[in-house]
């Protein structure tokens, strides 16, 4: 039955008339009274070794492939439909459970916007979501720090969850009433199929560095697998940040009506949008975002860093062709993209309400003054102690960067590491790219899985040996294995003029070692280590983060 698609299933319901689907799972841990049970193959087993589970919760029917009607033996007391390949068809059939179908619940629309991209991408949800709180929207959020539907917060494991989860929380945010929903779209959720059967109405790029090669093989297929979010199979507009070769390849291969948008000053793009005139205000920063026919549009981020303007013009320009591509699609016949381009009729006094609409907007509501978890989030002032996601090169260099004092004589002391079972290859970049940036290196444990953990601090300090004697730089190299001590020594040697950058872990509390999930919480150390030494703490943070993913 390969190749089958989710009609199948209609015809598998009209042999049994009576029979009626109200949800969809994966996990047989997770099934209610009247739900599918999807009895797929995971990382460790089979799902079919859990249908017996499933069918005492009240799962009413099966699907499996062909491994999972062997391992289930006899025919078990519930309808089973066996497809040579399940999971291909798993979005779309939830999608049709759901009413979910084109990301439109039955009952009621979604704006539904996705965003890819190696770094930023929570911190690019999170302004979308604020901004579309600010236009009025009752909204809905799916990353890795948090899933929100409206006011109730749902446990995230994955940065996108599996598919029956998705459209499941998709009909959730419907049933609230809910009008937007903004996604992370990671690499490995469109490998995985985690967001098939959904479209995404403005799907987003921000950018391509190394990451998750061990998953793609290399960066060319790391790029085709974010290319996929850019097709009418995905989305119906792209936005794409066209700042180096990586963003223009996107755009160039996007098969969507595609806005392209230049934030990095030194590039000479033809990009639709273009950062201009960006100055510091504070921490933050002030910059125009310039578009066709001298459309202009003035933002404020009180959040530090380039990485920052970037993730807010990237935000608001997907807000911006949703909105002018809505009138223009009931009835003009030029989609919001086209004239987003210069390439339609941008002079109209409905294009020009929106802009005017979200300039008010901008200005009453500071939508890119927000606040992440665990994304440069502010601990302490003197030393200033700082917690952030940074797990990959870029997003170390980034981060190092926006955290470089103007004090003379001041240090950055950075303390991070690299995860064990991941991109080998990263770990020697992330050494030098730390020892390049900060003055004082800690090199500790990440989340070392089952790798050996000092192994994986050996091909860090390799690299950062090697960047200081290349370069010829005096940097104090240090190697602590427990992730606690390590933050400790930092606070140890800190002076109050210095900046502390704890780095890789961002939100999370707990280190896996061994299979064990033992707690830890970089934020709650480094508060710790401070009080120990007598330097003050901060409140909450106003200070967001370059990457996530």
């Amino acid at each position: 039955m390969a190749g089958i698609n989710p009609d199948a299933w209609s015809s598998a319901q009209k042999a049994h008339a009576s029979l009626r689907i109200t949800g969809v799972s994966l996990d047989s841990r997770a099934i209610h009274p009247g739900d599918l049970y999807l009895a797929l193959p995971g990382a460790r087993s089979h799902g079919a070794s859990f249908a017996a589970a499933a069918i005492a919760s009240g799962a009413v029917a099966i699907m499996t492939d062909d491994a999972g009607t062997l391992l289930m033996g006899e025919s078990p007391a519930v309808p089973v439909l066996t497809l040579a390949d399940a999971r291909v068809v798993a979005g779309k059939l939830a999608a049709r459970v759901y009413g979910t179908a084109g990301a439109s619940a039955s009952t009621h629309h979604l704006d539904l916007f996705g965003l890819t991209g190696t770094n930023g991408k929570t911190t690019t949800t999170y302004f979308l979501n604020s901004l579309l709180q600010a236009l009025g929207h009752g909204t809905g959020l799916i990353g890795t720090i948090e899933i929100l539907a409206g006011e109730e917060a749902i446990p995230s494991k994955l940065t996108t969850p599996e598919s029956t989860d998705v459209h499941a929380l998709l009909a959730l945010m419907a049933e609230k009433g809910l009008s937007a929903a903004s996604m992370e779209v990671s690499s490995h959720a469109l490998a995985f199929g985690r967001v098939d059967g959904v479209v995404f109405d403005v799907a987003g790029f921000t950018n391509l560095t190394q990451d998750h090669l061990d998953l793609h093989g290399g960066m060319e297929g790391y790029f085709d697998t974010k290319a996929a979010l850019f097709t009418p199979e995905h989305a119906r507009h792209a936005v794409i940040t066209v700042d180096d070769h990586w963003g223009q390849r996107m755009a160039a291969a996007s098969t969507l009506p595609t806005v392209t948008l230049a934030t990095n000053l030194d590039v000479t793009s033809a990009a639709d949008w273009q950062v201009r005139d960006v100055r510091r205000d504070g921490v933050g920063s002030r910059f125009t975002l310039v578009g066709p026919d001298g459309a202009v549009l003035d933002v404020h981020t009180g959040l530090p860093g380039g990485f920052n303007v970037s993730n807010a013009a990237l935000a608001l320009l997907m807000v911006t062709t949703q909105l002018l591509a809505k009138p223009a699609d009931d009835g003009s016949g030029v989609e919001g993209s086209q004239r987003l381009q210069g390439t339609g009729d941008s002079s109209s006094a409905q294009d020009h309400a929106v802009l005017r609409r979200l300039q008010e907007v901008l200005d009453s509501h500071d939508p890119f003054t927000v606040e992440v978890p665990g994304r440069m989030q502010l601990i302490g002032t003197a030393p200033v102690a700082v917690v952030d996601f940074a797990h990959n090169p870029d997003a170390l260099a980034r981060a190092l960067d926006a955290v470089r004092p103007d004090t003379p004589g001041a240090r950055v002391i950075a303390v991070f590491g690299a995860t064990g079972e991941r991109d080998v290859t990263k770990r020697p970049i992330m050494g030098a790219v730390v020892a390049q940036g900060a003055d004082v290196v800690i090199i500790t444990d990440d989340d070392p899985h089952d790798e050996d953990p000092a192994a994986i601090r050996a091909g860090v300090l390799a690299g950062a040996y090697e960047a200081q004697q290349s370069g010829g730089l005096q940097r104090v190299i240090e190697e602590i294995g427990p992730r606690a001590e390590a933050i400790a020594r930092a606070v140890e040697i800190a002076r109050a003029q210095d900046v502390i950058l704890v780095a890789g872990r961002g939100h999370e509390v707990y280190q896996e070692v061994k299979g064990v999930n033992i707690s830890l919480d970089d934020r709650v150390e480094l508060r710790a280590a401070l009080v120990a030494h007598g330097f003050p703490l901060t409140g909450a943070s106003k200070i967001e983060s370059p990457t996530n993913d």
